[in-house]
């Protein structure tokens, strides 16, 4: 088959990956396609976590799986080929003595790495690895960062003015301030209905009074990382409302204290996490250990100026999303200073969104 084919085919894994993002974390969200004379005969992506992989779900979409013999399989990432929540993709894959098998890129997972690429050619089976490399890579991003530097996949995102503030000195009232439109609005939801979690300042919480979920989309809410030094922030809080998890980092755990502020805010103890952080250093470092710790995948900080920059100067961040505005404001708190590619440009009405890259 002409490498345009398998470019073809592997777009399509792509494409219905897309369906998976938001869902299968702290799994890597794959695409799976069953092609057979040039006709695609299956397809699925990764269930929700706990579920059957994508490979799985492709093949289970098959009406007649005694075709398979003759058929090919393309997926975005390697087959994992070690027994977890499920059994390995690659034992299904010769169970069913798949002919060819196409793949998108490698899984740098230490329990797969090339073993199941290894398990697939053992057994005769044609493997072809790196088609779409780049853009495979790209979708899994989350998945790789987590495997290959420990951490989650790092989102920095802000709206500023068009003179370069992101808020105003001085509020009236405890609710955002809103600089970017309501389009731009509407994405960011979107944005926090892909990601596992979503990270917030204290001085954000007392002075917006955010819930930090998803309204202006259809997806799940993320885990709320909120920094919250002396455990100031008042019960009254939306971050307390129990809606859904949400990690509180102090600096110094006392268990009486946070047995007050489960009891006071009513909502299942589960839902109300405390960790401890030394507040003095290394701030940011130290949350990707506790984020690290609870298998978090990816996270979106939104502020405010002082967190944002504190992961900007430990240059802990992958990507950040920056909103400018067509307000003005005559003074105020001044946007973060970050330096990056710009890899994309974009008009949303009269909002302008840049995003840049940390390489």
């Amino acid at each position: 088959m002409h490498i345009l084919q398998h470019e073809k085919y592997m777009q399509r894994c792509l494409q219905i990956a897309k369906n998976g993002i938001g869902f299968t974390h702290p799994n890597p969200s794959v695409g799976a396609v069953v092609v057979l004379n040039n006709e695609i005969i299956g397809e699925g992506f990764t269930s929700v976590y706990g579920g059957n992989h994508a490979e799985v779900n492709a093949v289970n979409s098959v009406k007649d799986i005694s075709v398979l013999k003759e058929a090919t399989m393309y997926v975005t990432l390697e087959p994992c080929s070690h027994i977890g929540k499920t059994p390995p993709c690659a034992d299904l894959i010769v169970k069913h003595q798949f002919k060819n098998v196409v793949i998108g890129c490698v899984d740098t997972n230490s329990l797969v790495a090339g073993k199941g690429i290894e398990r697939l050619r053992n057994v005769g089976i044609h493997v072809i690895v790196g088609v779409l490399e780049d853009k495979c890579k790209e979708h899994h991003k989350r998945f790789f960062t987590v495997q290959n530097k420990k951490r989650p996949f790092i989102i920095l995102k802000w709206a500023e003015t068009n003179n370069g503030f992101i808020a105003p000195k001085i509020k009236n009232e405890k609710k955002p301030v809103w600089i970017s439109n309501q389009y731009s609005q509407q994405l960011v939801h979107k944005w926090r209905s892909e990601e596992h979690a979503i990270l917030v300042g204290t001085n954000t919480v007392i002075a917006d009074n955010p819930k930090l979920n998803v309204r202006s989309w259809s997806g799940n809410n993320p885990i709320r990382i909120v920094l919250d030094r002396s455990l100031r922030i008042p019960i009254s809080a939306n971050v307390f409302d129990g809606s859904v998890q949400t990690i509180f980092l102090t600096e110094t755990r006392n268990k009486k204290q946070e047995e007050r502020v489960v009891i006071s805010s009513g909502v299942e103890k589960s839902q109300l996490i405390f960790e401890e952080i030394d507040f003095s250093e290394n701030i940011a470092q130290q949350i990707c250990e506790v984020l690290q710790k609870h298998q978090i995948q990816s996270v979106i900080i939104e502020g405010g100026t002082q967190t944002l920059q504190t992961f900007i100067d430990a240059n802990l961040w992958d990507e950040a999303r920056i909103f400018i505005g067509e307000k003005e404001f005559k003074n105020g708190v001044e946007a973060p200073v970050i330096s990056g590619k710009l890899v994309e440009e974009r008009s949303i009405k009269k909002d302008v969104l840049k995003i840049y890259r940390n390489d």
